[in-house]
């Protein structure tokens, strides 16, 4: 479909669809590893995938910024119609992610080391919790080289390209897994195996599907824009200010798991139960974030704030439909889905306690996703970074202010105060963003 001259709800559409679908498939490798790892005897070889994975995880994606920014700049060179600039992006988000990978390859023994001092797991877990480590972080490189690629597709407007990557990725890991771990009698060394090989295999089908694109989309690669000095501060500039905002969002969960902890194992562990309600619905309603984060990157890029506000409006009435069905399967089935997560007694309790903090988060939650996508498409990360550091500020004060006497029942309030600051603050910047945006080549938009 010609997504340039559909209506706004088709084009949000036509882009969410294929995102939400890939976006589904993500826990797709965590529910593989576990399946393998639960089937062996003894809970060692499933603690250590899952402390190895948690670890993997938490360093690859402090570097979410590639996905986020290539998006974001690739998307403004769609919208200026500049494919010589598309190239440029692709070419400067790849070189990054190498040189950064590259660093962490050099440094995996000690972030190995340093990880298992902080968790430390059982000495059986950590040996083999190294092991997957110290295998799997051979494919920094090529993670976070497919996380630039894959931002590179999605700011093309092409996420059925992105979503057979993604598959590719999935699909590859979950043949390893069962290959490695059930016929070669391997444990989480080939787990880490199968994750690192998947990611090769997506990376060499996310590069045909980028190539071939590139020959119908014309531009060439110019040695200057290549070179561009300017441009390279500009993408370590907008790194930089993504890279510190999802640290202090991750400092915000870590202490949010932190403090529920002093509550005792049981409230902790139905904190953990309730948080994947959060999860699932979030890499589903950020389907509508990352479309608009493509929309709004190429009206920026048209210097079109009439279209960066149409965008929003449209993302809004579908993220908010959305939400709100998740809300109500939540209150609905919310008992049910605590049941089958723990087959503990005391942690069903302790969740069904806390269930009605947990089930209408995705309302509360939707505006901040949707407004983070709307500012990263538009590059406006010095104000996200400032909305974010705002945010948890006022997270802090509610946490220091709620919980000694509401306890667990205050650290679910705080973190619904969270979600909102982030709304607010994002809200408050918007106006003025657009103003701006009218006032250097496009026409002013009156916000409400």
């Amino acid at each position: 479909m010609d997504t340039a001259s559909a209506s706004p709800h088709r084009r949000l559409w036509a882009l969410a669809l294929p995102i939400l679908l890939t976006n589904l498939t993500t826990p797709i490798v965590g529910l593989t590893d576990t399946a393998v790892m639960g089937h062996l005897d003894g809970p060692v070889h499933l603690g250590a995938v899952s402390v190895g994975a948690m670890i993997f995880t938490f360093v690859a994606w402090s570097f979410g910024f590639l996905r986020m920014g290539t998006t974001a700049l690739t998307a403004q060179a769609l919208g200026s119609d500049d494919a010589s600039e598309e190239r440029a992006v692709l070419a400067r988000g790849l070189a990054v992610a190498g040189a950064i990978g590259a660093v962490l390859l050099v440094l995996i023994v000690p972030i190995t080391a340093a990880a298992l001092a902080l968790v430390d797991p059982s000495p059986e877990v950590a040996g083999e919790a190294e092991t997957y480590l110290l295998i799997r972080g051979w494919a920094f490189p090529i993670t976070l080289a497919n996380y630039a690629l894959l931002g590179w597709l999605f700011g093309e407007m092409r996420p059925r390209a992105a979503l057979v990557q993604q598959v590719s990725i999935y699909t590859t890991n979950v043949v390893l897994d069962l290959l490695f771990v059930l016929q070669l009698d391997m444990t989480a060394d080939g787990v880490a195996l199968a994750s690192a090989l998947a990611e090769g295999v997506g990376l060499a089908v996310g590069a045909a599907l980028a190539a071939r694109h590139l020959r119908r989309r014309g531009g060439r690669w110019e040695r200057a824009r290549l070179l561009d000095l300017a441009a390279a501060r500009r993408l370590l500039g907008l790194n930089r200010d993504l890279f510190v905002r999802t640290v202090v969002l991750q400092l915000a969960f870590a202490w949010f798991t932190a403090v529920g902890a002093r509550f005792g194992d049981t409230v902790l562990a139905a904190n953990a139960v309730l948080l994947q309600f959060l999860v699932f619905s979030a890499h589903a309603l950020d389907a509508f974030a990352f479309a608009a984060e493509a929309l709004v990157g190429t009206s920026v890029g048209a210097r079109n704030p009439a279209g960066v506000a149409a965008a929003g409006r449209v993302a809004a009435l579908w993220s908010g439909i959305a939400a709100a069905g998740f809300a109500i399967v939540y209150f609905v089935a919310g008992q049910p889905v605590i049941a089958g997560l723990t087959d503990l007694e005391e942690v069903r309790a302790a969740a069904g306690t806390y269930l009605a903090w947990a089930a209408p988060l995705p309302i509360v939650a939707v505006w901040s996703y949707l407004l983070d996508g709307m500012f990263i498409g538009a590059t406006w990360t010095g104000a996200l970074l400032k909305a974010m550091v705002l945010s948890f500020a006022a997270f802090a004060v509610a946490v220091l202010t709620l919980t000694p006497s509401l306890e667990n029942h205050g650290l679910w309030l705080a973190l619904h105060v969270f979600f909102v600051a982030r709304a607010v603050t994002l809200a408050a910047f918007l106006p003025g963003r657009l103003v701006a945006l009218g006032a250097s080549g496009g026409e002013t938009v009156a916000v409400r």
